[in-house]
């Protein structure tokens, strides 16, 4: 029977795009204004985050010790909110739609390895939000996941989808759907 052998793990095809000096100074522009919790002011995060390439719509609030990998593949639709100690992994693209919240905790994975793999291969999808999505305190979504518009991902609950109903609360490890989300006046 095989085994896992980490000593052979090869990550050299992966490209995280931009250079490494523009990597290195986002390490340190993330570790001393998004994961520092001592920084509350959005509208600076929101300048840093467009600044390295994101593309950050109006009314964007984005709280305290949030942990984002790579800038320059996230995108953030109008008014839209990211909660405390929220980690937004984008080894991929993350598309985030209009009046989305990311509540505190919350993952965003994009992410995972080949565990049938020897060599434990890195594996890597995009995920998408479409407009109004909620995803729930400490609740995860994995690679090349794409919510569906007004989607709702439940506290604590784990999305591994690919694709998902509208309009739909989704909740458990792995999420599945359980009722229609009805939004009221």
């Amino acid at each position: 029977m095989n085994k896992t052998d980490l000593s052979k793990y090869d990550n050299s095809i992966y490209n995280p795009g931009r250079n490494a000096l523009i990597r290195f100074l986002w390490y340190f522009t993330n570790v001393l204004f998004f994961i520092n919790p001592l920084n509350p002011i959005s509208s600076l995060k929101v300048f840093l985050l467009r600044l390295f390439g994101a593309k950050i719509g109006k009314g964007v609030v984005i709280k305290p010790s949030v942990n984002i990998k790579y800038p320059w593949r996230l995108s953030l639709g109008d008014y839209s909110w990211v909660g405390e100690k929220v980690w937004i992994d984008n080894l991929a693209n993350v598309k985030i739609g209009k009046n989305c919240c990311l509540s505190q905790g919350a993952m965003l994975l994009t992410g995972n390895h080949n565990y049938k793999k020897t060599t434990f291969d890195l594996i890597i999808g995009n995920i998408v939000l479409e407009d109004g999505v909620w995803i729930g305190a400490n609740a995860t979504v994995t690679p090349g996941v794409h919510c569906n518009s007004h989607l709702v991902l439940s506290v604590n609950s784990v999305l591994i989808e690919k694709d998902t109903l509208p309009n739909t609360i989704y909740s458990g490890n792995p999420a599945k759907p359980v009722r229609r989300r009805t939004i009221e006046n």
